[in-house]
């Protein structure tokens, strides 16, 4: 990637996105790089859709408006497809990250991507429950993110996590969602 990305997150309100946005930034800051955070919902939040952003850059951002030619593109629920086309925007080389049991090959015919975008899944839902016990896709999204991002190392973004979540959280908590961004790392596929 570039020194500069934009990122489109596509979920439903209850799933985590709008954090996991918030946090992947925080990283991004505490690692040195300039960033924006917001989210796009209406006033029923709760399963409906959603979308928030992010921009991050090794350059100071001036610049205060929607992401519409997104680098990276998250989508934390697979339904959203069926209602949503998430490569709107998307240039010749993004990457798509989707939250599915589905492999990339699959998922690359069903959103249409191009011949030189990348395509990337993980099934975040399963990561979730197995180590936290809740079907909360965002810890291993934000794993997968840093992965496809290049903008912070894995160590970074569990570091970050860890003091984020220390005055917050208990221990078992912490360590089962540094368990899931670390396992959101590695269990990608790309195709």
């Amino acid at each position: 990637m570039t020194d500069t990305i934009e990122i489109r997150w596509h979920g439903r309100g209850g799933q985590g996105t709008v954090t996991a946005c918030k946090l992947f930034a925080d990283a991004c800051l505490n690692g040195g790089r300039f960033v924006q955070a917001f989210p796009e919902y209406g006033p029923e939040r709760a399963g409906a859709p959603i979308r928030a952003y992010n921009r991050v850059s090794a350059r100071e951002l001036r610049g205060h408006y929607p992401v519409i030619r997104p680098n990276i593109v998250v989508v934390v629920d697979e339904t959203l497809l069926e209602s949503i086309d998430v490569t709107e925007g998307a240039p010749a080389d993004a990457a798509f990250i989707i939250n599915c049991r589905g492999n990339a090959a699959d998922m690359r015919n069903r959103i249409q991507a191009g011949p030189t975008q990348k395509v990337v899944t993980v099934d975040a839902t399963r990561i979730a429950i197995d180590t936290i016990g809740r079907p909360m896709p965002n810890a291993p999204l934000i794993g997968c993110v840093t992965r496809v991002s290049g903008m912070l190392s894995l160590q970074a973004a569990l570091d970050d996590m860890a003091r984020s979540f220390e005055k917050k959280f208990s221990q078992q908590i912490i360590s089962g969602n540094l368990e899931a961004t670390r396992r959101g790392f590695d269990e990608a596929v790309e195709q």
